[in-house]
């Protein structure tokens, strides 16, 4: 993969810290650089185990554009991160370009805030099933579920499949 392949990975407070760390250093491993995006309140944010994640740059400064994807990692960050209104544009710009949106676990919460899964097959933390139906998804239990630029994922677990999904598909 070329240089030029860099996807963004949401992040905020009370991130699962799997479901941030392993992707970006699996696609470190491949050539695909990791671009750590925050809210903007702070420059660290905790994992819920208190394990921190520095941002790259604040939602205000990344540009969708330059971007061939987004990940967005679960916890109870995802219901912090659909309060930021730039956020969630983040995803919907992603989407509207056809480019990676790739959720797991209670990332789903942000697709709902987006509005982009009417209609889309999806997985995510059983917990938010519901959420993601009422959102109009075609929910599945699955470990992958890839329904064209979209992967979701339901777990910790389901992470190597999720990984391998998203690398397959931004070569």
């Amino acid at each position: 993969m070329g240089k030029s392949k860099k996807i963004a990975i949401l992040v905020e407070d009370l991130y699962q810290v799997l479901e941030v760390w392993y992707p970006i250093l699996r696609l470190k491993e491949n050539g695909v650089e990791a671009v750590v995006i925050g809210s903007g309140t702070k420059d660290l944010y905790a994992s819920k185990e208190g394990y921190p994640v520095k941002a790259d740059v604040s939602i205000e400064k990344a540009n969708p554009q330059g971007f061939a994807g987004v990940i967005i990692p679960g916890g109870w960050a995802p219901d912090i991160m659909r309060r930021f209104p730039k956020m969630v544009n983040f995803v919907r710009d992603i989407n509207a370009q056809g480019k990676v949106v790739a959720s797991i676990c209670h990332g789903g919460w942000m697709l709902v805030s987006a509005g982009i899964l009417k209609n889309k097959k999806a997985t995510s933390f059983f917990a938010i099933k519901d959420d993601l139906i009422a959102a109009g998804a075609n929910y599945v239990d699955e470990e992958v579920v890839v329904d064209g630029n979209l992967i979701t994922s339901r777990k910790p677990e389901d992470l190597t499949a999720f990984v391998v999904e998203i690398i397959k598909q931004l070569r």
